[in-house]
């Protein structure tokens, strides 16, 4: 079985992440959405919310959902995976996303990075602008998940109380 890992913050996880999920199990028999837990970084909402999120997003039974902590190419080991599926929304993303995988490829050369384009109608989306949108009462309901935008209101709710 060919498993595949796709690693990301996700906080939230967007349509745009959906978008490159749905494609990445058109192509791995089993795709592990790896949601990275940073000790350096305050996520707005905690490793196990966003893995509740993601859950509740995806009705796949080849998708699985773990997170981890530390190197992607280590997980990726400890998976038995043989890709990292990590996407690409405008060239801005490619020098750095580029970069990453050269030097995953030096620490774990038998895991491979595979690069999917998200589709047009997601290019603009990044979690960053939609937590900082919904922050200000904006409509995000168009690009998340309904679970994801549930939460995203009810965090806003709690910081007007």
């Amino acid at each position: 079985m060919t498993t595949a890992i796709y690693p990301g913050s996700f906080d939230p996880f967007t349509l745009g992440h959906l978008d490159i999920l749905e494609r990445a199990c058109g192509i791995f028999e089993r795709v592990i959405v790896a949601v990275l837990r940073n000790p350096n970084k305050t996520p707005t909402f905690s490793g196990e919310e966003r893995i509740e999120m993601i859950r509740e997003s995806v009705s796949n039974d080849r998708v699985a959902v773990d997170s981890f902590e530390g190197l992607t190419v280590q997980f990726a080991q400890q998976v038995d995976a043989a890709a990292i599926v990590r996407g690409l929304r405008a060239t801005s993303d490619f020098e750095s996303e580029f970069q990453m995988a050269l030097f995953n490829r030096k620490l774990a050369p038998m895991v491979t990075t595979v690069f999917l384009m998200t589709s047009f109608a997601n290019v603009f989306l990044s979690s960053s602008l939609i937590k900082e949108v919904a922050r200000h009462g904006g409509d995000v309901e168009f690009a998340v998940p309904p679970s994801v935008a549930t939460r995203l209101a009810r965090l806003r709710e709690n910081r007007q109380s």
